[in-house]
Order: structure tokens, then sequence, then C-alpha cells
């Protein structure tokens, strides 16, 4: 996934801290303990990490689909 190395409006480096931030809400953690044990104060940075999503998950699902739709195509045709 592609996270965003620095916060849009501070500018804080919070790349770092997002593999550590995944592990411990995957874990069943509460995402503001996991957010103020990391040290992210701002609600700007906090906004950062709590909207970021995996979009490779959603998209994947559509190129499988794209790619059998063309295999279909292609055998049609021949």
């Amino acid at each position: 996934m592609l996270v965003p190395v620095r916060c849009f409006t501070c500018g804080n480096l919070i790349a770092d801290k997002f593999d550590d931030y995944q592990t411990k809400i995957r874990s069943g953690e509460d995402p503001a303990k996991v957010l103020d044990s990391l040290n992210i104060k701002r609600y700007c940075c906090r906004r950062m990490l709590l909207t970021s999503v995996e979009t490779i998950q959603q998209i994947v699902p559509f190129y499988e689909a794209i790619q059998r739709r063309h295999q279909e195509v292609q055998s049609e045709l021949e």
C-alpha cells in the first residue's frame, strides 16, 4: 500500500509509524490509544492514519474480472 510519507496539512513524517499502527490495530487495540502511544497528537496526522485504506485489496478483484473477460473475448474471437 502507498502510505503518504508526510501529513498533507502539517508536514510531519507519518509513514514510519504506519506499520506499527497497522500491527497494533489488527491485534485488536483501540485506535486512539495506539495513536497516543505512537506520539501522534495532532488531529491532522491522526486523520492520515485513521483514514488510510489498503486500496490494492479493493482493486485486485476488478483486475481479475477484467482479465477473465479479456480471455473470454479472445476465446470467442478464435
